[in-house]
């Protein structure tokens, strides 16, 4: 088979994406995969590889035909859509959130138009990108909306971790209300579909309880038995082989062991927390994470689309001390993906 083409947005221009991007870039195992096209601003992957003393080579091009996916030569996609004196490293602005903004949404057209045969986007801060006029909640948001889709969730991916999510970017509050009966037996069909494009074996799915204890039989709620119930006996007679509501609380360590291939969180915490734990390994003397690891996936989009699962990290961009580690793994993941792609 031949090398797929995957697109790789740099993520906000004042934080670590463009960063990650270049290192991932910088690893020959990458070129072993696939074929990689950084998408965003010239100017700013030279800023960063000039500042950071990268011993790297850049390509610009302005098609997709034009890039020559040698490694040692990093070629990028340059939208040539920053002005680099209204940015600053580790600041909120309206400058970086166009900047990023308008490099998702050109690798989701270099996707759909078949140029690309999947995406990987880098981390970009909600705030900056809503300053710049465009009111979305996130990534996933974005992409529904400019692919069209309706149905879709967020998939995380770590090891045996691999947790969906009922709802993610909505208050708590807003999260109970989402917890719906028809909600939790499409994101079960999601994640199961997630599962066999990952070549997972294991398709046994673990849904959590919203409630401490599942509720407890109407004792610390009724979502537990009024919807989720429900959701997993219609989900058992569709042929799903799902298990639940479990307590959340036991729910994650039983995953942790490969237990579940995969499991449905209620709401964005319930599943981000311990798929952190998991992934991201703080160094307390020096004050900086050694490790961050884990995969965003979308599911339910026309197009492929993985992500880092981690932010900005503001607090350490341009020192040059950001791991790849995540962004190589969303990589890994977008190749994988092409090849199970039906």
């Amino acid at each position: 088979m031949s090398k797929p083409i995957i697109g790789i947005t740099m993520g906000d221009p004042a934080s670590i994406g463009p960063e990650i991007a270049l290192k991932a870039a910088l690893n020959p195992h990458i070129y072993e995969i696939c074929k990689p096209l950084l998408v965003g601003d010239m100017g700013v992957f030279e800023h960063i590889a000039r500042s950071l003393g990268m011993d790297i080579k850049l390509h610009a091009v302005d098609r997709v035909a034009d890039a020559l996916f040698q490694y040692g030569t990093v070629d990028i996609f340059d939208l040539n859509n920053t002005n680099l004196e209204k940015v600053t490293f580790g600041e909120i602005s309206a400058e970086a959130g166009k900047a990023s903004f308008e490099a998702v949404t050109k690798v989701i057209d270099l996707a759909l138009k078949g140029q690309v045969q999947a995406t990987v986007t880098g981390p970009i801060n909600k705030k900056s990108i809503n300053e710049a006029g465009h009111h979305f909640a996130g990534h996933t948001e974005i992409y529904a909306h400019y692919t069209g889709t309706k149905k879709y969730a967020m998939l995380l991916v770590e090891d045996n971790l691999k947790v969906i999510h009922v709802s993610t970017h909505v208050s708590l509050r807003q999260a109970c209300d989402l917890v719906k009966k028809e909600r939790i037996i499409e994101v079960v069909e999601l994640l199961q579909n997630g599962l066999i494009s990952l070549g997972e074996k294991n398709l046994k799915i673990g849904i959590a309880g919203l409630n401490p204890h599942a509720g407890d039989s109407g004792l610390f709620g009724t979502e537990d038995d009024e919807e989720i119930l429900p959701a997993v006996e219609q989900a058992r007679a569709m042929g799903y082989d799902v298990d639940g509501p479990v307590p959340a609380d036991t729910l994650f360590s039983k995953a942790a062991t490969g237990h579940y291939g995969g499991i449905v969180a209620m709401y964005h915490d319930q599943g981000h927390i311990p798929f952190k734990l998991t992934g991201f390994k703080w160094n307390a003397e020096k004050k900086q994470m050694d490790s961050v690891k884990g995969v965003n996936i979308t599911m339910g989009l026309p197009i492929i689309r993985t992500s880092v699962d981690h932010g900005t990290a503001f607090e350490i961009a341009g020192k040059g001390v950001a791991s790849p580690d995540a962004m190589i793994l969303a990589i890994e993941s977008a190749v994988q993906l092409t090849q199970n792609k039906s």
